[in-house]
């Protein structure tokens, strides 16, 4: 059988391609693809334990079996990344689903917020992601951001339904912003409305928390003197690593 495989992030430029088509044995599962992978790139081994695998968007673990034209991401730690990736191209349009949208435009911060607000609400609060003028000791010039957009989106909006049952409250909304960032503009936007301060607090800092540590979105920081991928957070303990087990 064929499986199509996307080299995400950083991947992209270690193994020297976007993605391929590769042929497995029917009744493969994730594990044995990977091993064929390392086989072919063996610098791909030091990912072994920090690096995720999605099948047709969702993460999955070595064992899953795959089918027939399954596409199959590599996931390095997100919050780091590198332009270039088709599944990144620009669109005429954001992607939008109920609760969280992936732009490339401007995100319209007091637009957003006041129209979330309803009079039953005591507080809405507020997370907004700026890109600061400075990293690692250096002068930052820009931000570049991409995204493995479908998964980035079905995450983005699983992220906000869990919110929304976990701590009761009323509204969210999630947005993230790719392309080229400026200095002083805003990358990532989330608000929550509820009727009470507490639970509003609790959940956008579980939603800031979680969405960087497990939404396939990556960074290059620019500086005078070269670029650099945004060092990523090792994925929680509920995503199966490329290795077989959890992350630590």
């Amino acid at each position: 059988m064929q499986v199509r495989v996307l080299y995400l992030g950083m991947l992209k430029d270690l193994v020297g391609c976007e993605r391929e088509a590769v042929q497995l044995a029917d009744g493969a599962r994730v594990g044995d693809l990977y091993d064929e992978l390392q086989k072919r790139f063996p610098k791909l081994e030091g990912f072994r334990n920090s690096l995720a695998l999605a099948v047709n968007y969702e993460y999955s673990a070595a064992t899953a079996q795959l089918k027939e034209n399954d596409e199959v991401a590599l996931i390095p730690p997100v919050s780091g990344g590198a332009k270039g990736d088709d599944s990144t191209a620009e669109s005429p349009t954001p992607l939008i689903s109920q609760h969280a949208s992936l732009v490339r435009e401007r995100i319209s911060r007091a637009a957003i917020a006041g129209a979330i607000q309803r009079p039953e609400d005591g507080a809405v609060v507020v997370f907004d992601g700026i890109v600061r003028n400075h990293s690692r000791g250096r002068q930052t010039r820009y931000l570049d951001y991409t995204a493995y957009e479908p998964m980035a989106l079905l995450q983005m909006e699983q992220l906000a339904r869990e919110s929304l049952a976990r701590f009761e409250v009323r509204d969210v909304r999630l947005i993230h912003r790719l392309g080229r960032l400026q200095i002083g503009e805003t990358s990532v936007y989330i608000v929550v409305a509820s009727a009470h301060r507490a639970a509003a607090f609790d959940a956008c800092r579980w939603l800031i928390d979680t969405l960087k540590k497990t939404v396939p979105i990556w960074k290059k920081e620019y500086f005078q003197d070269g670029a650099v991928w945004a060092d990523g957070e090792p994925f929680p303990p509920e995503v199966p690593l490329a290795g077989g087990s959890a992350s630590k």
